[in-house]
């Protein structure tokens, strides 16, 4: 009796895996506000890319609002940069983040969001709660200052 192929490559489909790597007992920063969140990031962020490229971040926060982590997810050019929402949800599911908060830099230097910008943070917001996720706020970075929607009563939200 021949045993068909095609069955067995069903068992050929790719695993995927969850892994979480904590660096273990470490003092965590807190972030009680837009400033803190700011000075987290901006103490994270390349000196050199920030007013160079635009680039988003997310930074992950387990439910006492410590920092669980960044991550980087993308990097672009002058005016813009990608911010998928799947990649920013995955990497704070995967990361077992109770809230979260979204960051990119204008390498303007203008503090404005744009609607693109405003678009995106009313997606998120939304999402988040879907998913049970808080996203607490969008910020703008610059070298020396920052924009917070929330602080700016465009985010729907308090923090």
């Amino acid at each position: 009796m021949e045993i068909q192929t095609d069955c067995l490559d069903l068992f050929k489909i790719t695993e995927v895996e969850l892994v979480y790597k904590g660096k273990g007992d470490y003092h965590r920063p807190v972030v009680q506000c837009a400033a803190d969140a700011y000075e987290v990031l901006r103490n994270s962020w390349d000196v050199n890319k920030i007013e160079l490229v635009e680039q988003f971040k997310v930074l992950l926060l387990d439910t006492n609002c410590e920092v669980l982590g960044i991550s980087e997810l993308s990097t672009g050019g002058i005016a813009g940069t990608v911010a998928d929402p799947k990649l920013i949800f995955a990497t704070a599911l995967k990361a077992r983040a109770a809230s979260i908060i979204v960051a990119h830099n204008h390498p303007s230097g203008n503090l404005t969001p744009s609607s693109a910008d405003i678009d995106l943070t009313r997606k998120l917001s939304e999402a988040g709660n879907f998913l049970d996720l808080k996203v607490r706020d969008h910020l703008i970075l610059t070298r020396r200052s920052f924009y917070s929607m929330q602080n700016a009563g465009t985010w729907p939200t308090p923090f």
